[in-house]
């Protein structure tokens, strides 16, 4: 994608800063965030950078491309205020996209996520059914509605991105995500500073960890082909918890064994397994995930050397 105006929201975000650094460099790139989790620290110098909640009215959508990426992203989140998660992910989405619409703007990418799906250990196509079980869930899958509607009413292009276990580890721009941060950052970190990662239940639980690299550039194609619609962004391939901290104690030269804790989060609402069938992206942009797990852990582990 070349000589775009482009609105990303999350923009000093973990996945929204990867996204405006890689695309600063042929289009012109405002990014926008609250703060909560990002940090304009995250940030190259030429992204233009505005301190904004998704809330307001009078955002900077005067644009070609709208990258949706802002959010309450966890099931924690959502469960110690709903309310609050709803006004966010659902009225924010609505407020920039209609605000963008109004600019004349017609092409929206944002963010869903693969949670929708439940615990799968097949892989899942967009056509399967969804459920949902927390308030997370209910809000990404309102924004897949609201998506419906803008794109049937008003005929804009949007996709609605369906992220699986997105990482890149503390040496980029992840660090600032804490608890929140995917399990791989921490994990690496903890046996780094010889402590043992904590896994919930058995570590029997998978996760199809991707790169984001590689989410990165399947959002930039999503614009580029001007995709309606919902679509994955995943590897295809699961990895168990017990299987990763054996890999990154192999990769950091470490041999120490993991804590196993009860669940806190209820077996009704927690997913334990998720595995993308990325089939339709591929089909449609010619996406492929290009780091294996190997090559991921192997860049997340660097800084500890």
């Amino acid at each position: 994608m070349q000589d775009r105006r482009v609105l990303i929201t999350g923009g000093a975000g973990f996945i929204g800063s990867n996204l405006a650094n890689h695309l600063s460099a042929d289009n012109q790139v405002v990014a926008i965030d609250d703060e909560y989790l990002g940090t304009p620290e995250n940030l190259r110098a030429d992204v233009d950078y505005r301190t904004h909640s998704v809330l307001e009215d009078e955002l900077p959508t005067d644009v070609d491309v709208v990258f949706h990426l802002a959010a309450l992203s966890s099931y924690a989140m959502h469960e110690d205020d709903p309310t609050t998660g709803a006004r966010v992910n659902v009225e924010g989405f609505v407020n920039v996209v209609d605000q963008a619409r109004q600019d004349g703007c017609d092409t929206v990418v944002y963010a869903s996520t693969s949670s929708i799906y439940g615990s799968q250990t097949e892989p899942s196509p967009e056509s399967m059914p969804v459920a949902v079980n927390t308030g997370y869930e209910a809000s990404k899958l309102a924004r897949e509605r609201y998506g419906e509607y803008f794109a049937n009413h008003y005929g804009l292009s949007m996709a609605g991105m369906r992220f699986f276990s997105v990482y890149q580890g503390y040496g980029g721009a992840e660090e600032h995500k804490g608890e929140y941060a995917n399990v791989i950052a921490q994990f690496a970190d903890d046996l780094a500073s010889g402590a043992s990662p904590v896994l919930y239940g058995d570590g029997t639980q998978t996760r199809d960890f991707t790169h984001v690299d590689d989410v990165v550039r399947g959002l930039e194609l999503a614009a580029e082909h001007q995709l309606t619609g919902v679509y994955n962004l995943g590897t295809g391939t699961a990895c168990s918890f017990n299987d990763l901290v054996e890999m990154l104690n192999d990769e950091l030269g470490t041999d120490i064994e993991p804590t196993y804790v009860e669940n806190p989060i209820p077996e009704s609402v927690y997913v334990h397994d998720t595995c993308a069938d990325a089939g339709r992206m591929r089909d449609e942009t010619g996406w492929e995930p290009t780091v294996s797990l190997e090559d991921g852990i192997e860049q997340v582990c660097e800084q500890y050397r």
